[in-house]
C-alpha cells in the first residue's frame, strides 16, 4: 500500500477500522492547534478570570483532556487507546484578540494520536466559546490543524508556517 493510499476502506470500498495488530508498540505523540478570535473585552475578562461562568481556561482544559480520551466514541474508525498523557496550553495574542490552543497527546501503542490531539484542540476551543458566548457571540474558531506528530512508521511531521 502506498503512503498516499486511503486506508479506511476495504476491497469493496466500504469503511473499515485499520488492522494495527501487526504493528509494534512505539511511543507516539501529536500536537494540534486551534485559535479562538474574540472581542478585546472578552479576552480581558478571560485573562482576569472575571467571566460569569468561572475560570474559562481551567474548564476548557479539562474539556480538552476529556475529549482526547473520548475520541474513539466520536470518530468511528479511531482505535481505543490507552493514552499516557494529554496536555493543553493557551497563548494569548493581544494584537489579534485571540487565544491559541495547543493540545499534545501521547501514547505508547500501535497507532498514532493525531485524531485525539485534533479532537482535544477542537473541544477546548468550543468550550472557550461556550463559556464566553453570553458576552461575545461573534467569536470565531479557526485554524484547527495538526502541528506536529512523532513516532510510528511515517516518522516525524512538523507543520511549516
Amino acid at each position: 500500500m502506498s503512503e498516499k493510499e486511503l486506508t479506511h476502506f476495504n476491497k469493496e470500498g466500504r469503511a473499515r477500522m485499520v488492522d494495527v495488530s501487526g504493528k509494534d508498540n512505539t511511543t507516539r505523540q501529536a500536537t494540534a492547534g486551534a485559535t479562538v478570535f474574540m472581542k478585546e473585552e472578552t479576552l480581558q475578562l478571560i485573562r482576569e478570570g472575571k467571566m460569569a461562568k468561572g475560570d474559562v481556561l481551567a474548564v476548557a482544559q479539562v474539556a480538552g483532556i476529556m475529549a482526547a480520551k473520548k475520541t474513539p466514541s466520536l470518530i468511528p474508525m479511531c482505535h481505543p487507546l490507552l493514552l499516557t498523557g494529554v496536555d493543553i496550553s493557551f497563548h494569548f495574542d493581544d494584537r489579534e484578540n485571540s487565544i491559541a490552543i495547543e493540545a499534545t497527546v501521547k501514547v505508547n501503542g500501535q497507532t498514532g494520536v493525531e485524531m485525539e490531539a485534533l479532537t482535544a484542540a477542537a473541544v477546548t476551543a468550543l468550550t472557550v466559546y461556550d463559556m464566553c458566548k453570553a458576552v461575545d457571540r461573534e467569536m470565531e474558531i479557526s485554524s484547527l490543524c495538526l502541528l506536529e506528530k512523532m513516532g510510528g512508521k511515517s516518522g516525524h511531521f512538523r507543520r511549516e508556517d
